[in-house]
């Protein structure tokens, strides 16, 4: 067992506090980007309705004096044109989508695939402040680690800073494949809450690992787990927005007002279903494996794979919660709100398991350090 070096630790509770004030203004810089562009965009919307407006009206203007022919409407009926004349196709038009002083509003706004087109600088800014975040995150993770002399996950301070990380980590590599820039504001809101509770409610100091943690097993299950659960905090934010996006289209369909302008900027709920599904599918394959590496470590420990410890049942809940939803979505046409709703069912397990079972359940999982 290395040394414990406390400076180490030190300076690595100041690059989570560095880290957590850069993903603060991250996430002032997103939200001010949905807020302007969904200024710019209702700006938009009525200088093209008073244009459809204007345009009706020189429809019905004779050609010549008493000429019985009319002149054509700009827009031919049936049109793709016409297709998204209405506010609720407005709100999910593709970017590639242009046409007179619509296109500005075409280039904001998220199409099923999840481009945006042309976006602003708040945009460009919340990204490279999260990068830079993520940067001073992953140094305050490896100084803990070289403070510990061990692998940064032993207790729950440790498991949510980490944590937070994977969340913010793998939120930036998915932007390679995918423009979620929508999801930045829920994405970093969530990691700041995560350093928050590690700070205040879980802060536990650098300090040698509990006899039975002392293995390599701790490497692979844990691993597994905070990758597994930063995958299910993506998700929930997907799921809650596509239960915000699903209410917003209903409502925009029954010709109620559109009163979450910003949500223009969200793809619709089905494309958020959609991701969500591949990627809880992907954390549900880590999550199998972190059950079955936990029953090989529990046999190595305790000489059993199973002894219904709280978090071992817990764990087998979330289990079962996940493949109920996979399941159900897959061959039971569990769609739309009913498969949001089991996804944030699930992780609220996820983090039920996470705070209440470590903290007020004895058993031989108790390692949080509090």
């Amino acid at each position: 067992m290395f040394p414990i070096n406390e400076t180490m630790g030190q300076y690595s509770e100041l690059f989570m506090l560095l880290a957590a004030g850069t993903y603060t203004i991250a996430f002032i810089a997103f939200a001010w980007d949905l807020a302007r562009s969904s200024k710019a965009l209702k700006s938009i919307d009525l200088k093209a309705a008073a244009a459809d407006t204007s345009a009706g009206t020189s429809a019905k203007v004779p050609v010549g004096a008493g000429a019985s022919v009319w002149s054509a409407s700009p827009r031919t009926a049936g049109s793709g044109d016409d297709r998204l004349a209405g506010p609720a196709d407005r709100a999910e038009r593709p970017s590639s989508y242009s046409s007179g002083t619509a296109n500005g509003a075409a280039g904001q706004t998220a199409d099923d695939s999840m481009r945006y087109g042309e976006r602003r600088a708040p945009a460009r800014v919340a990204v490279a402040l999260t990068v830079l975040g993520a940067a001073i995150h992953a140094t305050a993770v490896l100084t803990r680690a070289v403070g510990a002399g061990r692998v940064p996950w032993g207790n729950m301070y440790e498991f949510l800073t980490t944590g937070a990380f994977l969340v913010a980590a793998v939120f930036l590599v998915a932007l390679v494949r995918r423009d979620l820039r929508f999801l930045g504001t829920f994405v970093v809101g969530l990691v700041i809450i995560m350093l928050v509770a590690a700070s205040v409610a879980f802060w536990t100091p650098v300090g040698h690992l509990v006899p039975a943690l002392q293995s390599y097993w701790l490497i692979i299950h844990v691993s597994i787990a905070v990758l597994s659960s930063a995958l299910f905090t993506l998700t929930f934010a997907m799921s809650a927005l596509q239960l915000v996006q699903s209410h917003r289209q209903k409502t925009i369909a029954a010709g109620g007002a559109d009163k979450l302008g910003f949500m223009r900027l969200v793809p619709s709920a089905l494309s958020l279903e959609n991701l969500s599904y591949r990627i809880n599918a992907i954390a549900f394959i880590g999550w199998t494996f972190t059950l079955m590496f936990g029953a090989i470590w529990a046999e190595k420990a305790w000489g059993r794979f199973w002894g219904w410890d709280t978090k071992e049942v817990w764990t087998f809940v979330i289990w079962v919660v996940y493949a109920g939803y996979l399941h159900a979505r897959a061959t039971r046409g569990w769609t739309g709100t009913r498969a949001a709703w089991l996804s944030i069912v699930g992780y609220l397990c996820v983090v039920f398991n996470f705070t209440i079972v470590n903290q007020f359940f004895n058993g031989l999982h108790s390692y949080s350090g509090l």
